[in-house]
Protein backbone atom coordinates (compact mmCIF):
# COMPACT_ATOMS: atom_id res chain seq x y z
CA UNK A 1 0.00 0.00 0.00
CA UNK A 2 1.07 3.57 -0.65
CA UNK A 3 1.65 5.66 2.46
CA UNK A 4 -1.65 7.56 2.13
CA UNK A 5 -3.49 4.23 2.16
CA UNK A 6 -1.41 2.93 5.05
CA UNK A 7 -2.58 5.89 7.12
CA UNK A 8 -6.07 4.40 6.93
CA UNK A 9 -5.54 0.66 6.71
CA UNK A 10 -2.21 -0.37 8.26
CA UNK A 11 -2.16 -1.92 11.72
CA UNK A 12 -5.78 -3.05 11.93
CA UNK A 13 -7.75 -5.23 9.50
CA UNK A 14 -11.32 -6.01 10.60
CA UNK A 15 -12.62 -9.52 9.97
CA UNK A 16 -16.07 -10.55 8.88
CA UNK A 17 -18.65 -8.80 11.06
CA UNK A 18 -16.01 -6.99 13.12
CA UNK A 19 -15.88 -3.21 13.79
CA UNK A 20 -14.66 -1.15 10.86
CA UNK A 21 -13.06 1.35 13.25
CA UNK A 22 -10.23 0.25 15.55
CA UNK A 23 -11.90 -0.74 18.86
CA UNK A 24 -10.86 0.59 22.26
CA UNK A 25 -9.70 -2.37 24.36
CA UNK A 26 -10.30 -0.72 27.73
CA UNK A 27 -8.70 -3.37 29.91
CA UNK A 28 -5.64 -3.51 32.12
CA UNK A 29 -5.28 -7.26 31.98
CA UNK A 30 -5.95 -10.37 29.87
CA UNK A 31 -7.31 -13.84 30.64
CA UNK A 32 -5.46 -17.08 29.93
CA UNK A 33 -6.49 -20.70 30.36
CA UNK A 34 -3.35 -22.19 31.90
CA UNK A 35 -0.30 -21.26 33.93
CA UNK A 36 1.83 -22.68 31.10
CA UNK A 37 0.47 -20.05 28.70
CA UNK A 38 1.20 -17.24 31.14
CA UNK A 39 4.69 -18.62 31.80
CA UNK A 40 5.47 -18.47 28.08
CA UNK A 41 4.46 -14.81 28.04
CA UNK A 42 6.88 -14.02 30.87
CA UNK A 43 9.61 -16.07 29.19
CA UNK A 44 9.02 -14.06 25.99
CA UNK A 45 8.52 -17.26 24.01
CA UNK A 46 4.89 -16.59 23.03
CA UNK A 47 3.06 -13.59 21.66
CA UNK A 48 0.23 -11.99 23.59
CA UNK A 49 -0.73 -9.25 26.02
CA UNK A 50 -0.01 -9.86 29.68
CA UNK A 51 -0.60 -6.40 31.17
CA UNK A 52 -1.40 -2.98 29.72
CA UNK A 53 1.70 -1.40 31.25
CA UNK A 54 3.70 -2.80 28.32
CA UNK A 55 1.13 -3.69 25.65
CA UNK A 56 -2.54 -3.36 24.73
CA UNK A 57 -4.39 -4.44 21.55
CA UNK A 58 -5.53 -0.91 20.63
CA UNK A 59 -2.08 0.57 21.20
CA UNK A 60 -0.46 -2.36 19.38
CA UNK A 61 -2.52 -1.66 16.27
CA UNK A 62 -1.37 1.97 16.27
CA UNK A 63 2.24 0.87 16.82
CA UNK A 64 1.98 -1.41 13.80
CA UNK A 65 0.55 1.43 11.70
CA UNK A 66 3.34 3.85 12.64
CA UNK A 67 6.01 1.19 12.03
CA UNK A 68 4.55 0.66 8.57
CA UNK A 69 4.49 4.40 7.85
CA UNK A 70 8.16 4.77 8.82
CA UNK A 71 9.22 1.50 7.20
CA UNK A 72 10.45 -0.05 10.45
CA UNK A 73 10.25 -3.53 11.96
CA UNK A 74 8.37 -2.41 15.06
CA UNK A 75 7.30 0.51 17.21
CA UNK A 76 6.68 1.29 20.86
CA UNK A 77 4.22 3.99 21.89
CA UNK A 78 4.85 6.08 25.00
CA UNK A 79 2.93 8.61 27.08
CA UNK A 80 4.83 11.59 25.65
CA UNK A 81 7.52 12.58 23.21
CA UNK A 82 9.85 13.14 26.17
CA UNK A 83 9.28 9.54 27.27
CA UNK A 84 10.12 8.37 23.75
CA UNK A 85 13.38 10.35 23.77
CA UNK A 86 14.26 8.99 27.21
CA UNK A 87 13.61 5.33 26.45
CA UNK A 88 15.26 5.55 23.03
CA UNK A 89 18.60 6.42 24.65
CA UNK A 90 18.30 4.52 27.96
CA UNK A 91 17.76 1.37 25.90
CA UNK A 92 21.39 1.58 24.78
CA UNK A 93 23.19 3.92 27.22
CA UNK A 94 24.30 3.40 30.81
CA UNK A 95 26.19 5.38 33.43
CA UNK A 96 29.52 6.48 31.95
CA UNK A 97 28.29 6.59 28.34
CA UNK A 98 28.09 9.59 26.01
CA UNK A 99 25.62 11.00 23.44
CA UNK A 100 26.61 13.24 20.54
CA UNK A 101 23.64 15.54 19.94
CA UNK A 102 22.94 18.41 17.58
CA UNK A 103 22.37 21.73 19.34
CA UNK A 104 19.35 22.86 17.32
CA UNK A 105 16.83 20.59 19.03
CA UNK A 106 13.76 21.04 21.19
CA UNK A 107 14.54 22.77 24.50
CA UNK A 108 12.90 20.01 26.51
CA UNK A 109 15.22 17.44 24.95
CA UNK A 110 18.21 19.64 25.74
CA UNK A 111 17.14 19.68 29.39
CA UNK A 112 16.55 15.93 29.41
CA UNK A 113 19.99 15.19 28.04
CA UNK A 114 22.06 17.93 29.69
CA UNK A 115 20.43 18.00 33.12
CA UNK A 116 18.53 14.82 33.96
CA UNK A 117 20.70 12.28 32.13
CA UNK A 118 23.76 13.96 33.59
CA UNK A 119 22.44 12.96 37.03
CA UNK A 120 22.39 9.37 35.76
CA UNK A 121 26.05 9.62 34.76
CA UNK A 122 25.34 9.94 31.01
CA UNK A 123 27.24 12.73 29.25
CA UNK A 124 26.13 14.73 26.20
CA UNK A 125 27.98 16.97 23.77
CA UNK A 126 25.98 19.45 21.71
CA UNK A 127 27.40 20.06 18.26
CA UNK A 128 26.63 22.15 15.19
CA UNK A 129 24.59 19.98 12.84
CA UNK A 130 25.90 21.99 9.88
CA UNK A 131 29.52 21.19 10.67
CA UNK A 132 31.43 18.98 8.26
CA UNK A 133 31.46 15.23 8.63
CA UNK A 134 35.14 15.37 9.59
CA UNK A 135 34.53 17.98 12.29
CA UNK A 136 31.64 15.98 13.73
CA UNK A 137 33.67 12.79 13.85
CA UNK A 138 36.25 14.60 15.98
CA UNK A 139 33.55 15.08 18.63
CA UNK A 140 33.01 11.33 19.01
CA UNK A 141 34.44 9.78 22.16
CA UNK A 142 35.40 6.21 23.01
CA UNK A 143 32.28 6.04 25.21
CA UNK A 144 29.89 7.56 22.62
CA UNK A 145 26.95 5.17 22.21
CA UNK A 146 24.49 7.20 20.09
CA UNK A 147 24.09 10.23 17.83
CA UNK A 148 20.84 12.20 18.19
CA UNK A 149 19.29 14.83 15.90
CA UNK A 150 16.00 16.24 14.56
CA UNK A 151 14.90 16.07 10.91
CA UNK A 152 13.50 19.63 11.13
CA UNK A 153 14.84 21.38 14.20
CA UNK A 154 12.40 22.94 16.68
CA UNK A 155 12.22 25.95 16.53
CA UNK A 156 15.20 26.86 14.32
CA UNK A 157 13.61 25.04 11.33
CA UNK A 158 17.04 23.79 10.29
CA UNK A 159 17.04 20.73 8.01
CA UNK A 160 19.28 17.84 9.00
CA UNK A 161 21.67 16.20 6.57
CA UNK A 162 20.61 12.72 7.63
CA UNK A 163 23.07 10.82 5.46
CA UNK A 164 25.99 12.84 6.84
CA UNK A 165 24.93 12.23 10.44
CA UNK A 166 24.43 8.54 9.71
CA UNK A 167 27.98 8.33 8.34
CA UNK A 168 29.27 9.99 11.51
CA UNK A 169 27.41 7.57 13.78
CA UNK A 170 28.21 4.44 11.78
CA UNK A 171 31.91 5.32 11.57
CA UNK A 172 31.93 4.79 15.32
CA UNK A 173 29.66 1.73 15.30
CA UNK A 174 26.74 3.48 17.01
CA UNK A 175 23.16 4.21 15.89
CA UNK A 176 21.69 7.47 14.63
CA UNK A 177 18.47 8.39 16.45
CA UNK A 178 16.33 10.95 14.59
CA UNK A 179 13.39 12.88 15.99
CA UNK A 180 11.08 13.03 12.96
CA UNK A 181 8.22 14.90 14.68
CA UNK A 182 7.95 17.93 12.40
CA UNK A 183 8.47 16.05 9.13
CA UNK A 184 6.38 12.95 9.90
CA UNK A 185 6.86 9.94 7.61
CA UNK A 186 4.63 11.68 5.07
CA UNK A 187 7.39 14.19 4.30
CA UNK A 188 10.52 12.22 5.22
CA UNK A 189 11.39 8.62 6.16
CA UNK A 190 14.81 8.86 7.83
CA UNK A 191 15.46 5.10 7.60
CA UNK A 192 15.80 5.51 3.83
CA UNK A 193 18.79 7.80 4.43
CA UNK A 194 20.63 5.72 7.02
CA UNK A 195 18.96 6.53 10.35
CA UNK A 196 18.56 3.57 12.71
CA UNK A 197 15.95 4.69 15.24
CA UNK A 198 13.17 7.24 14.73
CA UNK A 199 11.14 8.91 17.46
CA UNK A 200 8.13 11.23 17.40
CA UNK A 201 6.12 13.33 19.73
CA UNK A 202 2.78 12.00 18.48
CA UNK A 203 1.20 14.94 20.33
CA UNK A 204 2.12 17.01 17.28
CA UNK A 205 1.22 16.33 13.64
CA UNK A 206 0.43 12.64 14.07
CA UNK A 207 -2.42 13.53 16.41
CA UNK A 208 -2.85 16.97 14.91
CA UNK A 209 -5.84 18.01 16.99
CA UNK A 210 -4.38 18.68 20.47
CA UNK A 211 -6.33 15.81 22.01
CA UNK A 212 -3.69 13.45 23.43
CA UNK A 213 -0.12 13.42 24.68
CA UNK A 214 2.04 10.71 23.26
CA UNK A 215 5.30 9.59 21.74
CA UNK A 216 6.61 6.68 19.73
CA UNK A 217 9.92 4.91 19.05
CA UNK A 218 10.37 3.11 15.73
CA UNK A 219 13.13 0.57 15.06
CA UNK A 220 14.54 0.27 11.52
CA UNK A 221 15.75 -3.26 12.25
CA UNK A 222 18.93 -2.49 10.29
CA UNK A 223 21.50 -1.67 12.95
CA UNK A 224 24.01 -4.39 13.89
CA UNK A 225 23.75 -4.68 17.67
CA UNK A 226 26.28 -7.54 17.60
CA UNK A 227 29.17 -5.25 16.61
CA UNK A 228 30.70 -5.45 20.10
CA UNK A 229 29.58 -2.05 21.37
CA UNK A 230 26.30 -3.19 22.94
CA UNK A 231 26.76 -6.25 25.16
CA UNK A 232 23.32 -5.73 26.72
CA UNK A 233 21.84 -7.02 23.44
CA UNK A 234 24.14 -10.02 23.06
CA UNK A 235 24.48 -11.17 26.66
CA UNK A 236 21.75 -12.92 28.68
CA UNK A 237 19.12 -10.78 30.41
CA UNK A 238 18.67 -12.57 33.73
CA UNK A 239 15.42 -10.70 34.41
CA UNK A 240 13.96 -12.88 31.62
CA UNK A 241 15.71 -16.16 32.44
CA UNK A 242 18.67 -15.50 30.19
CA UNK A 243 16.99 -14.27 27.01
CA UNK A 244 19.48 -12.86 24.48
CA UNK A 245 17.79 -10.15 22.43
CA UNK A 246 19.82 -10.42 19.24
CA UNK A 247 19.65 -14.21 19.26
CA UNK A 248 15.99 -14.55 20.18
CA UNK A 249 14.48 -11.53 18.38
CA UNK A 250 16.80 -10.92 15.45
CA UNK A 251 16.34 -7.57 13.75
CA UNK A 252 13.66 -6.60 16.31
CA UNK A 253 16.13 -6.84 19.21
CA UNK A 254 16.16 -3.10 19.96
CA UNK A 255 12.42 -2.49 20.04
CA UNK A 256 11.75 -5.73 21.94
CA UNK A 257 14.25 -4.81 24.64
CA UNK A 258 12.78 -1.31 24.88
CA UNK A 259 9.34 -2.77 25.54
CA UNK A 260 9.99 -5.73 27.79
CA UNK A 261 12.79 -4.17 29.84
CA UNK A 262 12.50 -0.35 29.81
CA UNK A 263 8.73 -0.03 29.46
CA UNK A 264 8.29 -2.80 32.00
CA UNK A 265 10.31 -0.83 34.54
CA UNK A 266 9.40 2.77 33.69
CA UNK A 267 5.71 2.21 33.00
CA UNK A 268 5.06 5.09 30.59
CA UNK A 269 2.74 3.25 28.21
CA UNK A 270 -0.26 5.12 26.77
CA UNK A 271 -3.89 4.24 27.38
CA UNK A 272 -6.12 2.56 24.83
CA UNK A 273 -8.22 5.74 24.68
CA UNK A 274 -5.18 7.86 23.80
CA UNK A 275 -4.15 5.38 21.10
CA UNK A 276 -7.68 5.46 19.67
CA UNK A 277 -7.52 9.27 19.42
CA UNK A 278 -4.05 9.11 17.89
CA UNK A 279 -5.29 6.66 15.27
CA UNK A 280 -7.98 9.11 14.20
CA UNK A 281 -5.26 11.69 13.63
CA UNK A 282 -3.11 9.27 11.68
CA UNK A 283 -5.97 8.50 9.30
CA UNK A 284 -5.89 12.05 7.91
CA UNK A 285 -2.16 12.71 8.37
CA UNK A 286 -1.29 12.66 4.65
CA UNK A 287 -4.09 15.08 3.77
CA UNK A 288 -3.30 17.45 6.60
CA UNK A 289 0.45 17.56 5.93
CA UNK A 290 -0.19 18.52 2.32
CA UNK A 291 -2.33 21.48 3.43
CA UNK A 292 0.07 22.48 6.22
CA UNK A 293 2.96 22.60 3.76
CA UNK A 294 1.02 24.58 1.14
CA UNK A 295 -0.16 27.16 3.68
CA UNK A 296 3.24 27.49 5.35
CA UNK A 297 5.00 28.07 2.04
CA UNK A 298 2.54 30.87 1.22
CA UNK A 299 2.93 32.41 4.68
CA UNK A 300 6.73 32.21 4.58
CA UNK A 301 6.87 34.07 1.27
CA UNK A 302 4.37 36.63 2.59
CA UNK A 303 6.44 37.27 5.72
CA UNK A 304 9.63 37.54 3.68
CA UNK A 305 8.03 40.41 1.74
CA UNK A 306 6.99 42.40 4.86
CA UNK A 307 8.99 45.48 5.83
CA UNK A 308 8.51 44.83 9.56
CA UNK A 309 9.95 41.32 9.34
CA UNK A 310 13.69 41.06 9.89
CA UNK A 311 14.21 37.43 8.89
CA UNK A 312 12.24 34.28 8.06
CA UNK A 313 13.41 30.70 8.56
CA UNK A 314 11.64 28.31 6.21
CA UNK A 315 13.44 25.87 3.90
CA UNK A 316 11.49 26.63 0.71
CA UNK A 317 12.65 30.27 0.61
CA UNK A 318 15.33 31.03 -1.96
CA UNK A 319 17.63 32.52 0.68
CA UNK A 320 17.33 29.59 3.06
CA UNK A 321 20.65 27.82 3.73
CA UNK A 322 18.63 24.60 3.94
CA UNK A 323 16.85 24.79 0.60
CA UNK A 324 19.11 22.21 -1.05
CA UNK A 325 18.80 19.79 1.87
CA UNK A 326 15.03 20.30 1.88
CA UNK A 327 14.84 19.41 -1.80
CA UNK A 328 16.71 16.18 -1.05
CA UNK A 329 15.03 15.09 2.17
CA UNK A 330 11.68 16.95 2.08
CA UNK A 331 10.56 17.10 -1.56
CA UNK A 332 6.87 16.99 -0.60
CA UNK A 333 7.10 19.97 1.75
CA UNK A 334 8.71 21.26 4.92
CA UNK A 335 5.83 21.02 7.43
CA UNK A 336 3.79 23.94 8.75
CA UNK A 337 6.24 25.46 11.23
CA UNK A 338 7.96 28.77 10.48
CA UNK A 339 10.40 30.78 12.59
CA UNK A 340 10.65 34.51 11.97
CA UNK A 341 11.90 37.66 13.68
CA UNK A 342 10.28 41.08 13.73
CA UNK A 343 12.28 44.29 13.67
CA UNK A 344 12.31 45.70 17.18
CA UNK A 345 13.29 42.49 18.97
CA UNK A 346 11.54 41.05 21.99
CA UNK A 347 9.13 43.98 22.54
CA UNK A 348 7.90 43.93 18.95
CA UNK A 349 7.52 40.15 19.06
CA UNK A 350 5.39 40.41 22.19
CA UNK A 351 3.18 43.10 20.63
CA UNK A 352 2.68 40.97 17.55
CA UNK A 353 1.72 37.88 19.53
CA UNK A 354 -0.61 39.83 21.81
CA UNK A 355 -2.49 41.17 18.78
CA UNK A 356 -3.14 38.05 16.71
CA UNK A 357 -6.81 37.06 16.59
CA UNK A 358 -7.16 33.93 14.49
CA UNK A 359 -3.87 32.42 15.66
CA UNK A 360 -3.82 31.03 19.19
CA UNK A 361 -1.06 31.70 21.73
CA UNK A 362 -0.42 28.25 23.17
CA UNK A 363 2.51 26.13 24.31
CA UNK A 364 1.94 23.72 21.46
CA UNK A 365 2.81 23.28 17.82
CA UNK A 366 1.80 21.24 14.75
CA UNK A 367 -1.96 21.48 15.17
CA UNK A 368 -4.78 21.90 12.63
CA UNK A 369 -5.23 25.43 14.00
CA UNK A 370 -2.68 28.21 13.50
CA UNK A 371 -0.61 28.65 16.65
CA UNK A 372 1.99 31.19 17.74
CA UNK A 373 4.62 31.23 20.48
CA UNK A 374 7.64 33.19 21.70
CA UNK A 375 10.20 30.42 22.42
CA UNK A 376 12.69 32.58 24.37
CA UNK A 377 10.08 33.26 27.06
CA UNK A 378 8.35 29.86 27.02
CA UNK A 379 9.58 26.49 25.70
CA UNK A 380 13.24 27.60 25.71
CA UNK A 381 13.03 29.96 28.69
CA UNK A 382 15.29 27.70 30.75
CA UNK A 383 18.20 27.99 28.29
CA UNK A 384 21.09 30.37 28.74
CA UNK A 385 21.72 33.10 26.15
CA UNK A 386 24.56 30.99 24.75
CA UNK A 387 22.30 27.95 24.47
CA UNK A 388 19.59 30.04 22.81
CA UNK A 389 22.04 31.20 20.15
CA UNK A 390 23.26 27.63 19.63
CA UNK A 391 19.65 26.51 19.20
CA UNK A 392 19.11 29.16 16.53
CA UNK A 393 16.93 31.38 18.71
CA UNK A 394 17.17 35.14 19.21
CA UNK A 395 15.06 37.17 21.67
CA UNK A 396 12.68 38.35 18.94
CA UNK A 397 12.13 34.97 17.32
CA UNK A 398 8.51 33.89 16.85
CA UNK A 399 7.48 30.31 16.16
CA UNK A 400 4.44 30.21 13.91
CA UNK A 401 2.68 26.88 13.39
CA UNK A 402 0.55 27.39 10.31
CA UNK A 403 -2.76 25.53 10.42
CA UNK A 404 -5.12 24.29 7.74
CA UNK A 405 -7.48 27.28 7.78
CA UNK A 406 -8.09 29.22 4.57
CA UNK A 407 -4.80 30.85 3.63
CA UNK A 408 -6.42 34.27 3.09
CA UNK A 409 -7.72 34.29 6.67
CA UNK A 410 -4.30 33.37 8.05
CA UNK A 411 -2.50 36.11 6.11
CA UNK A 412 -5.15 38.68 7.02
CA UNK A 413 -4.60 37.94 10.72
CA UNK A 414 -0.82 38.20 10.38
CA UNK A 415 -1.16 41.47 8.48
CA UNK A 416 -3.22 43.19 11.15
CA UNK A 417 -0.96 41.90 13.97
CA UNK A 418 2.18 43.10 12.17
CA UNK A 419 0.63 46.55 11.80
CA UNK A 420 0.43 46.77 15.61
CA UNK A 421 3.86 45.29 16.36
Amino acid sequence: MKIETQCLHAGYTPGNGEPLTLPIYQSTTYKYESTAQVAKLFDLTADGHMYSRISNPTVAAVEAKIAALEGGVGALCTTSGQAASLISVLNILSCGDHILCTSTIYGGTINLFAVTLKRFGIEVSFVDADASEEELKKQLRPNTKAVFAETIANPAIAVLDIEKMAHVAHSHGVPLIVDNTFATPILCRPFEFGADIVIHSTTKYMDGHATQLGGVIVDSGKFDWTNGNFPEFTQPDESYHGVVYTRDFGNAAYITKARVQLMRDLGCYPSAQDAFLLNHGLETLALRMERHCQNADRVAHFLASCDKVESVNYPTLDNSPYKELAQKYLPKGCSGVIAFSIKGGRDAAVRFIDNVKLASLVVHVADVRTLVLHPASSTHRQLTDEQLVAAGINPGLIRLSVGIENIDDIIEDLTQALAKA
